[in-house]
């Protein structure tokens, strides 16, 4: 396939936005969801006149009886958008400390205007044919899984909360994620799926995560409560002292004793004993055990069980094993 790169001044570019000859087609690209800072650092990037990467541009409609044609913007769309935003004085665009375009002087008006940006022109491809393209410049040695996915497309506040959370010495000390969880970013899905269940409810896998990533993808009003909160539920549950080999140590348990004592004392207003909830949920997690090694034992054990080695991750799973955990606190161990 043969490719031609070009340079375009951004006034070309924006003008053809303007009439229409250039149509952004984003259900081509893996976007990545711009907060106001990337865009302010954007237009800094021009400004100052350094470059940026290509976009990537293919040939739309032709009228051949006027010779009139459009052209598809396949790659580059946020790029161009929060140009023509700047450019336009959209009210949706914060700038921050930079000045409005509108505030610049004329030689600087002139410099951005005259700004040349990499164009590259796929020609005349159908849109199978475009999309194939860029599958294949995106393609890696395996397909990306959800969480990759979302982190291709967020950079934002939300994101940045739950990768300092990662952080934090308690997953690191108990071992709760293996590598693999690290390198397919797993670490980063457990604890966006954390922060989220307690601040609403137990969801199905992972559906939930794009949702919250682009609602809270400039700011996160609550992250200093929330921050404070979760800090209090892993320092209760590090000064339990289960045992290393414990069940509570692995994702899917964990998820649920995290999430039901954060409950249990921000939203049910419980004053808990460590000794208690330690003692308990262990006595709780060593018949789990036995469950699994083939000793019977009551119906809540055993369907704990089955909701802990088999989709685990669903939500009536999540929700099973929580109803479970949360009467073991409420209650103590009364089955």
């Amino acid at each position: 396939m043969d490719t031609s790169a070009t340079n375009r001044r951004i006034r070309v570019l924006i003008s053809a936005i303007k009439e229409g000859s250039l149509i952004p087609r984003p259900e081509f690209q893996r976007r990545l969801v711009w907060t106001n800072k990337h865009k302010q650092e954007f237009i800094r990037t021009v400004l100052m006149n350094y470059p940026f990467p290509e976009i990537y541009v293919a040939a739309g409609e032709l009228n051949p009886d006027t010779g009139e044609g459009t052209e598809m913007l396949v790659d580059g769309q946020q790029r161009l958008t929060t140009l023509f935003h700047y450019f336009s004085g959209a009210d949706d665009l914060i700038l921050g400390d930079l000045r409005p375009y509108s505030g610049l002087t004329k030689d600087e008006k002139i410099l951005f205007l005259e700004y040349q940006v990499v164009v590259r022109d796929l020609g005349n491809k159908t849109v199978e044919e475009i999309k194939e393209v860029f599958l294949r410049i995106n393609s890696t040695k395996y397909s990306l899984n959800a969480m990759e996915i979302h982190n291709a497309r967020f950079d934002g506040v939300f994101k940045h909360f739950c990768e300092e959370l990662i952080s934090v010495s308690f997953f690191d000390d108990n071992r709760v994620f293996k590598t693999n969880d690290i390198r397919r970013m797993g670490d980063l899905a457990f604890c966006l799926t954390m922060v989220i269940t307690m601040m609403t409810t137990y969801f199905n896998r992972d559906e939930e995560l794009g949702t919250y990533l682009e609602k809270y993808n400039n700011e996160f009003p609550r992250e200093f409560q929330t921050k404070t909160e979760i800090e209090s539920v892993l320092e209760f549950v590090e000064s339990c002292r289960f045992d290393p080999k414990s069940r509570v140590w692995r994702k899917a348990e964990l998820l649920n004793v995290l999430v039901e004592i954060h409950r249990a004392i921000y939203k049910e207003d419980r004053k808990l004993s460590k000794d208690r909830i330690s003692d308990d949920l262990s006595n709780f997690f060593e018949r789990v055990n036995k469950v699994g090694r083939g000793k019977s034992d009551t119906e809540d054990v055993e369907s704990f069980y089955r909701a802990s080695i088999q989709a685990t991750n669903d939500r009536s799973n999540r929700i099973r094993r929580g109803q479970i955990i949360e009467k073991i606190i409420k209650n103590g161990l009364s089955f």
